[in-house]
């Protein structure tokens, strides 16, 4: 049985949230996934996690990484492993060498699309002894077919799925800690209570 996600444990890894890429999410609105992205990356600032960034010809239509995640992390996005075609971010030598550098074994993982930039690397790191938390709503996929094709080969490859509430919830663990109150704010900001009406 899995231990939870602890920030002293886990490192978030980013993969492909490039403005281009965003485009071919159509399972969930691509700036949802964005939103949920950026909070996690937030999140792991809050709470001191290393990050890891990784972007795919950005030269190309792929384009650049979302700007929204240089400016919460510029030194990640300045050291962001950049990939010339390799499909599964887990081959890239550059990219897994930094994942190791972390030296953490947890890894939160979301990926711009679920069916291919999370899938392979997701599945790859649990072979590698790798606790994975696969985070489906800051990922999307073309098709809703294609979207639970990916999300059954995870489960059944190992890898835990789940939200970025859920996740950063855990991750957090005690909302009355000083990053448990900042993001709490946070949480509560990208889903407003919603109040009855008068």
């Amino acid at each position: 049985m899995s231990k939870a996600f602890r920030p002293e444990a886990a490192a978030l890894l980013l993969i492909d949230h490039q403005v281009g890429t965003m485009q071919l999410i159509k399972n969930i609105p691509p700036d949802l996934a964005l939103r949920n992205a950026v909070n996690l990356a937030k999140a792991a600032k809050a709470l001191g996690m290393p990050v890891v960034l990784t972007a795919s010809m950005e030269d190309h239509l792929q384009g650049p990484l979302a700007p929204a995640l240089e400016k919460i992390l510029p030194k990640e996005y300045a050291a962001r492993v950049k990939r010339q075609g390799i499909v599964s971010a887990w081959d890239d030598s550059k990219f897994k060498a930094a994942v190791l550098a972390t030296g953490r074994k947890q890894l939160v993982m979301a990926g711009v699309t679920t069916d291919i930039c999370l899938v392979f690397p997701a599945i790859s790191a649990v072979r590698d002894g790798f606790e994975v938390l696969a985070v489906l709503d800051a990922s999307g996929s073309p098709s809703d077919l294609s979207e639970e094709m990916a999300r059954r080969r995870m489960e059944q490859a190992g890898v835990i799925l789940t939200t970025a509430a859920t996740a950063i919830a855990e991750l957090v663990h005690d909302w009355v800690s000083p990053a448990g109150m900042e993001l709490i704010q946070l949480l509560l900001a990208a889903n407003p209570p919603m109040l009855p009406a008068l």
